[in-house]
């Protein structure tokens, strides 16, 4: 779990509402009107722009940013590292037990394709395609994201033009003007909170995860095809330190 995005949401909402309670008159920036057109018409907007089943999906994007599990580089580098060792000692099919204590579906699957006597080729072709169909529900949930982002405040100030005709409508009574004001102004300030604090944020920590997911998933095509090459361990850990950065390949590097 991915701790650091529940405490900044928390802390932002906190830090806030903080700011509004000193300041005073917080009664004022719980309107549910204006609530209701921010984010109703966001999510409108966000129904009409992207299909159906993509527009549900959204729950398991934002869960998809909360929730993730990243293998550790060094622990995915000595695995396979393993690996070669003992393919190249007791044959491919001796992985067949390994395939059990792995709950990483994407290694398994190499491993199955390896123990099954597949080509590197056809390895590296078929796992790749997956990488890339991975790639792209990544993508579609990152634009929903960013959508939805954009798409807050521009109800937000739609809601604030509301807002400001109604007040318009009622200038006779001026003393009216400066709360019609304040609730006018709640739509902006409720679409500029959602998409700074929520929408935005969560669209990065996607991308961020996407692209440490794929490293890794390349990594294991890297390794599982290298192993299917023959090749030794040696040179099996060294095809897989390519993807780490030259300063943390002393602190991630296997023994064999």
């Amino acid at each position: 779990m991915d701790i650091a995005t529940i405490i900044g949401i928390l802390l932002g909402f906190v830090v806030i509402t903080s700011a509004i309670v000193t300041g005073g008159g917080w009664q004022m920036f719980i309107h549910l009107p204006s609530l209701g057109i921010t984010i109703g018409g966001m999510l409108c907007a966000t129904l009409i722009h992207f299909s159906l089943p993509q527009f549900l999906g959204i729950f398991s994007v934002i869960k998809k940013t909360i929730i993730t599990k990243i293998p550790s580089h060094s622990e995915l580098i000595q695995k396979m590292v393993n690996y070669a060792a003992i393919s190249r000692r007791d044959g491919p099919l001796a992985l067949e037990q390994e395939i059990q204590k792995t709950d990483n579906m994407f290694f398994a699957k190499g491993l199955q394709m390896l123990v099954d006597g597949q080509e590197s080729d056809t390895i590296n072709e078929i796992m790749s395609m997956e990488i890339q169909h991975l790639q792209d529900r990544h993508s579609i949930g990152k634009k929903i994201l960013e959508y939805m982002g954009s798409a807050a405040p521009a109800f937000g100030m739609i809601g604030t033009l509301i807002g400001l005709v109604q007040m318009l409508r009622g200038l006779e009574s001026p003393e009216s003007i400066g709360k019609g004001m304040a609730v006018a102004l709640i739509t902006t300030f409720y679409g500029a909170l959602s998409a700074n604090l929520i929408f935005i944020p969560l669209a990065g920590k996607l991308g961020l995860y996407s692209k440490a997911e794929s490293t890794v998933m390349e990594m294991i095509v890297e390794g599982v095809c290298s192993i299917a090459r023959g090749d030794n361990p040696t040179a099996v850990r060294e095809k897989i330190q390519i993807f780490v950065s030259q300063g943390r390949r002393e602190e991630v590097k296997a023994t064999v």
